[in-house]
């Protein structure tokens, strides 16, 4: 299980001395709680693989939205700082769906659903989403499906 994976690099990473990983992977452990509490089960149970990766894509996606805002506001040594949790998390994370493969499958999903025009771009984007299940970028989707349909 990814949680026991997490549990055991952050041992590792204690071990090691290495404060950032440890600080990073111990967040994740704290979003994974706190997501088994929200689900309204027990704090000492494990989520499984599919609801860790989605706590850690929510994890990345913050450490992406702070990066950004650090670096506008002029504090590049933040900024760092979150980009180097981002690397940690997203060396968690499965591999994403390229944009050539999300438009293979969006291209099949426009000719399934018989959609012609930029009125359908919502149901086509939802359709490529469920799709890939979790394994591609909603923004990369959402590029792709509009170049498809100008």
């Amino acid at each position: 299980m990814l949680t026991q994976q997490i549990r055991s690099d952050m041992t590792t990473a204690m071990k090691a001395k290495d404060s950032l990983k440890v600080q990073t992977l111990r967040g994740a452990l704290a979003a994974f709680t706190n997501e088994l509490v929200a689900k309204g089960r027990k704090p000492t149970e494990e989520l499984v693989d599919a609801d860790t990766v989605v706590v850690l894509k929510r994890l990345a996606k913050q450490r992406k939205d702070s990066a950004e805002q650090f670096e506008k506001g002029g504090r590049p040594e933040l900024a760092q700082k979150e980009t180097a949790e981002l690397a940690i998390i997203e060396a968690y994370l499965p591999q994403s769906a390229s944009r050539e493969e999300i438009e293979k499958v969006a291209l099949a999903k426009k000719e399934a659903l018989g959609i012609t025009d930029a009125s359908g771009a919502g149901k086509l984007t939802g359709a490529v989403m469920k799709e890939f299940a979790g394994l591609a970028d909603g923004n990369d989707v959402k590029e792709v499906v509009a170049k498809i349909l100008s």
